[in-house]
């Protein structure tokens, strides 16, 4: 599968991992759910409707829904689809990957900030905490990737290297493995770390940051918060899933399947656990970066 449409299939099913997971987690507790092209036809009507802006907003406001889905698609460039090469790729580009997901978290809590409401800055405080415990734990998961496949970008950290690895440092995998799902639920905005529907002011953290947005700049805003929900799963497909050999065909279907697979587990994890206190995120995001850690260790002992 060539890396532009590998990429492009990325882009294309983005919409649908947010759909998958919330029609499994309707399925498991005995409701019937949206359809799954949803998403597809909510983004369709957001981009039709104008747009408001408040008095006291500036072009910091305007501009975030634009960096947050920039940034997004920046960083699935440097994601390597189905074990591929990536569309990007060069020594070193792991850290432009955390780096732009950084960027987008920043320009979305700048612009929330920007409104004036006291609310708002509550959802970006939040959303700063995970940023600050998920990033470090981000960077020793592709430390620990780079000691064990010995590479210097994305492409080699998640290509085909990791089928070999996986027969010699597969415990080490695994535990990155495991902190790299935990880490989607936190840059995703899922539970237990985050609920996507909820409408209660004390448990929101990512959804109050959008609540000022409207048209267009609200589609932006839930298109790439799905670009960033593919682009981890993506990254686990890879790393569960090396498609060493595989033909171009092959590889699209196995992405596919992986990506929806990845949207089933996180609507069975949703369904299955209660969402956490504020108090204990910064605790489970410690024991993702712990995983990994132990992974490093295992590598260098």
């Amino acid at each position: 599968m060539s890396s532009g449409l590998g990429f492009a299939l990325l882009l294309v099913l983005a919409p649908l991992l947010p759909a998958v997971a919330a029609r499994t987690v309707a399925v498991l507790t005995g409701r019937r759910g949206a359809g799954l092209l949803q998403p597809y036809r909510d983004l369709r009507r957001l981009l039709g409707k104008g747009v408001v802006y408040g008095a006291v907003t500036t072009w910091i406001f305007r501009a975030a829904p634009v960096l947050w889905l920039l940034s997004a698609i920046g960083a699935a460039a440097l994601v390597p689809p189905a074990g591929h090469a990536a569309l990007v790729r060069f020594p070193g580009d792991p850290f432009l990957f955390t780096g732009l997901l950084a960027l987008g978290r920043f320009a979305l809590t700048l612009g929330a900030l920007d409104t004036g409401s006291s609310f708002e800055g509550m959802g970006a405080s939040r959303e700063l905490q995970i940023g600050s415990f998920a990033e470090p734990a981000l960077f020793v998961a592709l430390f620990t990737l780079a000691l064990a496949t010995r590479g210097s970008s994305m492409s080699e950290l998640f290509g085909a290297p990791v089928g070999a690895a996986w027969l010699t440092v597969g415990a080490s995998l695994a535990m990155v493995t495991l902190s790299l799902g935990m880490l989607l639920l936190a840059e995703a905005a899922r539970g237990p770390i985050d609920d996507p529907t909820t409408h209660l002011e004390l448990t929101m953290i990512h959804e109050v940051m959008a609540l000022d947005h409207s048209g267009p700049d609200l589609a932006l805003i839930l298109y790439g918060s799905a670009v960033r929900f593919a682009l981890f799963g993506a990254l686990l497909v890879d790393l569960a899933w090396p498609a060493g050999g595989l033909s171009d065909l092959a590889a699209t279907a196995r992405l596919g399947l992986g990506l929806v697979a990845v949207a089933v587990l996180v609507g069975i994890v949703e369904s299955s656990m209660a969402r956490l206190r504020l108090l204990r995120i910064p605790q489970y995001l410690v024991s993702a970066g712990i995983l990994a850690s132990l992974g490093a260790l295992l590598l260098l002992r």
